[in-house]
């Protein structure tokens, strides 16, 4: 007996304290399924937010009234309308060189003398036949009347009278020449003689730049053949002014269309006498046509793909591909037909990461920067 009622109440004692462990068992149990549960939950809120799209930046530009001009471009090197080598008519030693390389010239202005010496003694003998043959040719007419002389010795004498004339022309015309003239005006380029030089007949001495009118020729191609006229203005710009601009117009255009490489000829016309000089190589654009009031968007809009223009546009904060119809292209500006409206907002900068209906986040708009809403932050733990 005694056994059994130490065993009982052993059992009894033992049950009891299982009784006061289990509440703190289960309290233990539910705090680990609300720790798992938390942890499940924020799982999954993270992974709801990964799965959100991404906003691609981009600089957008809007669509607006401008005017735009339609023109052609080329590249060409300018020309001297006028140019001229200037040569010797006779011979002789150089006296005095008068001009310099670089000097203004007139047309007519003295440019080098020449020894005169042996032409002058050329028209005093010359002049001393005529006049000997002058007085001859008087009293064989008047012998003539009295019929003391044959017509054929006075027609004779006519004859060497005319030639001997013909020879002192020719004899002052060479006195002439020592004085060597300046056949066109403009800038002595280059000069080839100096003082007490023996000049040659027709050696080149000299050349001469009429610098007052440059000229450009273009090659176009002939579907500009319709378009292209003359006194149509042009602009030219040079690589050796950046930044400056020349105006000028079509001074003439070839209307027959070269049939080995099918172009034709249009020779531009711009004033010189400044800084432009012949040899400058200048980029020209010709303007043939313009509207005043086009609708207009950044030639960067405008995705790479010539044979379907067209650009993205932001709809509703996504990036919609639009097809447009292009009109005339002027610089960095290209006209949009159809497909825009005024006001719309086309992608310029960041196009390459776009695709049809992508999440994007507007940085910056007609050039200036957006401002873009802060982020907002989480609470902190334990707070409410």
């Amino acid at each position: 007996m005694p056994l059994f009622a130490t065993a009982s109440g052993s059992a009894r004692t033992l049950t009891a304290s299982r009784a006061r462990l289990l509440p703190i068992f289960l309290l233990l149990v539910s705090l680990c399924a609300c720790k798992g549960g938390g942890g499940e939950g924020e799982a999954q809120a993270k992974d709801g937010k990964d799965n959100k799209p991404e906003a691609i930046p981009v600089e957008v530009a809007s669509a607006a009234h401008r005017p735009i001009a339609a023109s052609y471009t080329g590249t060409a090197p300018l020309e001297a309308r006028g140019e001229s080598q200037v040569v010797a008519k006779t011979s002789g030693v150089a006296l005095n060189v008068l001009v310099e390389e670089g000097q203004l010239v007139r047309a007519g202005q003295p440019l080098v003398r020449l020894d005169p010496d042996r032409p002058r003694l050329a028209v005093a003998q010359t002049e001393a036949q005529m006049r000997k043959l002058e007085n001859n040719y008087r009293r064989s007419t008047q012998l003539a009347k009295q019929q003391m002389v044959s017509a054929n010795d006075v027609d004779q004498i006519k004859y060497d009278l005319e030639n001997m004339r013909a020879q002192h022309r020719l004899a002052t015309l060479e006195l002439s020449y020592t004085t060597v003239l300046a056949p066109i005006s403009g800038v002595i380029a280059s000069r080839s003689i100096k003082d007490g030089n023996f000049v040659q007949i027709n050696t080149p001495i000299f050349r001469i730049v009429d610098t007052s009118q440059l000229e450009a020729t273009l090659n176009v191609p002939e579907r500009e053949l319709a378009t292209l006229k003359a006194g149509q203005p042009a602009v030219l710009a040079v690589d050796a002014m950046p930044g400056k601009t020349f105006v000028g117009k079509v001074d003439r255009v070839s209307p027959v269309v070269d049939s080995g490489s099918g172009t034709f000829r249009v020779v531009l016309a711009f004033v010189g006498g400044g800084v432009l000089q012949p040899g400058m190589f200048g980029r020209i654009k010709i303007d043939y046509d313009q509207r005043a009031d086009a609708l207009v968007v950044p030639r960067s809009a405008l995705l790479d793909d010539e044979n379907d223009p067209a650009v993205f546009a932001i709809r509703n904060g996504k990036a919609a591909r639009v097809p447009v119809k292009l009109g005339y292209t002027d610089g960095a500006w290209a006209e949009i037909r159809t497909g825009l409206k005024p006001g719309d907002q086309v992608v310029t900068a960041g196009k390459v990461a776009l695709r049809e209906g992508s999440v994007v986040q507007v940085i910056s708009l007609n050039g200036k920067a957006v401002a873009q809403a802060p982020a907002k932050t989480q609470p902190a733990a334990g707070k409410q």
